[in-house]
C-alpha cells in the first residue's frame, strides 16, 4: 500500500519553499482573523442591533393597538421610522452575498410571528418590514444603517491591504538573504564543470560560514589536481627518457625472438605513459567555446577509419547543433570510447542523437560487454575487469573509461554504461546538457 507523502507536493526549488513558509502564517492569520470578524461583526453586532431596533418596531404596534393609526404614525415619527398603513404586501428579498441581512431576516422573524416580509434590496439603502397586525398589514421602513455597522467591509480591505505589503516587505527581505546562497549554489555548479567562477561569500553569518568553507574547499582540490597532474606528467616524461635509451639499445641487438619481445614489452611501458598524460590532461583547463559536436564526432570517427578501425558513423542529427564545451575533451573521452569498443570488439557504431534538453553520444560494440553489477567500477581509474572483458583483446590500464567519465563531469554531464541492442555488446553514453 502507497504511503502518502506531503514532499511530493511541496516546491522543489528553495525560492518556491522559503515563499511557502512566509505565505503559510500569513494567510492562516487572515483566515482566523476574517472568520473572526465575521463572526462578531457581521452576527453578533447585527443582532444586538436589530434587536434594539425590535424594541422600537414593539413599541409602534402596541400604540396601533392601543391609540389606532394616528398614534402609531406620531410613534414612528419620533422613532424617525416610515409608516404606511395600510400597506402593500412585502416579501424576503436579499442579496446572495448579503450576510448580514440573513442575521436581520432570523432575528425579526422570531421576534414578529405576525411578519410577513422583510426587503433588504431597497435602492434607497432601507429596510422594508410588512407585519399583519390583524386589522391590516403595516409597512415599516428605517435605514439600513439602524442594523447593521457601517462600512464593514474597510476592516478586512485595511487587513488585505496591510497582509500583501507586509508580504512584500518580508519577500523583499527573504530575496536578499537567498541571493547569496543562489550565488553559492552558481559557484559550486560552475566548479562542477571545471569552471573557477568568480565568488565573494556574502550574506548572514552562516552564509558566509558555508561560502568559506566551499572557497578552502575549491583551493584544496585544485592544488591537489594541480599536484597530481604535475606528479604524473613528471614520472611520465621522466621515465621516457630511459625508456627511449632502452629501446635504442634493443634495436642495436641482434634481431632474436627475445629481443623482439624486450621490444615489445618497451612499447607497451610506452603506451602506459601516453594513457598516464592522457589522464593527466583529463583535467586540464581549455576554455569552453561554441562548438558544432557533430563535427567533432566526425573527425574521431574519421581518425578511427583512417587506422584501420571498423568503425561507422550512423544516426545524425537532421538539424545543426551548437553547444558551449571544450572540443579536444570531448574528442578525447569519444576516442577513449572508440578504442575501448574496437579493443574488445571487432566494430563498433557511434551515432549523435540531439534531444530536447541534451546531447547524447553513443558508442556501441559486438564485444563481451560489462555486467551491470560491474559498470560503476569500470568508472573508476585503473580498474580492469579482466572477467567480464577479453584479456587477449589489447593492453590497458583501465584509464579510457575513467578519463572519459571525467571529461564529461567537467561539462556537467555523465557516462552511462549499458547494454548495446544493435550489436550486443557494450553502450557507452556522454550525455551532455544543452
Amino acid at each position: 500500500m502507497a504511503r502518502f507523502s506531503i514532499k511530493r507536493y511541496l516546491p522543489r526549488s528553495l525560492y518556491g519553499r522559503a515563499a511557502l513558509i512566509l505565505l503559510v502564517p500569513v494567510i492562516t492569520i487572515q483566515l482566523v482573523v476574517s472568520f473572526a470578524f465575521i463572526q462578531r461583526l457581521y452576527e453578533d453586532v447585527t443582532e444586538q442591533m436589530t434587536d434594539n431596533l425590535s424594541v422600537g418596531i414593539r413599541y409602534l404596534l402596541s400604540e396601533f393597538r392601543t391609540g389606532g393609526p394616528d398614534a402609531m404614525q406620531d410613534a414612528a415619527d419620533a422613532l424617525q421610522m416610515e409608516l404606511t398603513y395600510p400597506g402593500g404586501p412585502v416579501g424576503f428579498e436579499r442579496r446572495f452575498f448579503d450576510l448580514s441581512g440573513r442575521v436581520i431576516e432570523r432575528q425579526l422573524t422570531e421576534s414578529f410571528p405576525a411578519l410577513t416580509g422583510v426587503d433588504l434590496v431597497d435602492d434607497r439603502k432601507r429596510v422594508l418590514l410588512g407585519i399583519e397586525t390583524g386589522e391590516g398589514l403595516v409597512e415599516i421602513s428605517f435605514p439600513r444603517r439602524r442594523v447593521t455597522a457601517t462600512n464593514p467591509h474597510q476592516l478586512l480591505v485595511w487587513m488585505v491591504l496591510t497582509g500583501g505589503l507586509m508580504t512584500f516587505v518580508a519577500y523583499q527581505f527573504l530575496r536578499n538573504q537567498l541571493r547569496p546562497i543562489r550565488r553559492l549554489a552558481r559557484a559550486a555548479e560552475a566548479f562542477g564543470k571545471g569552471q573557477s567562477e568568480t565568488y565573494h561569500p556574502s550574506g548572514a553569518v552562516e552564509v558566509r560560514s558555508a561560502g568559506n568553507a566551499f572557497l578552502n574547499m575549491r583551493s584544496r582540490i585544485e592544488r591537489q589536481i594541480e599536484q597530481r597532474t604535475l606528479m604524473l606528467s613528471g614520472v611520465s616524461h621522466d621515465l621516457r627518457t630511459p625508456l627511449t635509451r632502452l629501446k635504442l639499445g634493443l634495436s642495436m641487438q641482434p634481431d632474436t625472438e627475445d629481443t623482439r619481445a624486450l621490444i615489445a614489452d618497451v612499447d607497451e611501458m610506452e603506451a602506459l605513459i601516453a594513457a598516464f598524460l592522457d589522464f593527466a590532461r583529463s583535467d586540464a583547463i581549455e576554455d569552453l567555446e561554441p562548438s558544432d559536436p557533430v563535427a567533432v564526432v566526425r573527425a574521431v570517427v574519421d581518425k578511427a577509419q583512417r587506422a584501420g578501425r571498423n568503425v561507422v558513423l550512423k544516426d545524425l542529427p537532421h538539424e545543426p547543433a551548437t553547444l558551449t564545451l571544450r572540443p579536444l575533451a570531448i574528442a578525447r573521452a569519444v576516442d577513449n570510447l572508440v578504442g575501448n569498443a574496437v579493443r574488445y570488439g571487432t566494430k563498433a557504431a557511434v551515432s549523435v542523437d540531439l534531444l530536447t534538453t541534451a546531447l547524447r553520444i553513443r558508442v556501441e560494440d559486438d564485444g563481451p560487454g560489462i555486467p551491470a553489477e560491474n559498470r560503476d567500477e569500470a568508472l573508476k581509474p585503473f580498474a580492469r575487469l579482466d572477467a567480464a572483458r577479453n584479456q587477449n583483446a589489447g593492453s590497458g590500464v583501465g584509464l579510457g573509461l575513467a578519463i572519459a567519465a571525467d571529461i564529461t563531469r567537467s561539462h556537467g554531464g555523465t557516462l552511462r554504461l549499458g547494454e548495446s541492442e544493435a550489436l550486443g555488446g557494450l553502450s557507452a553514453e556522454i550525455v551532455l546538457p544543452r
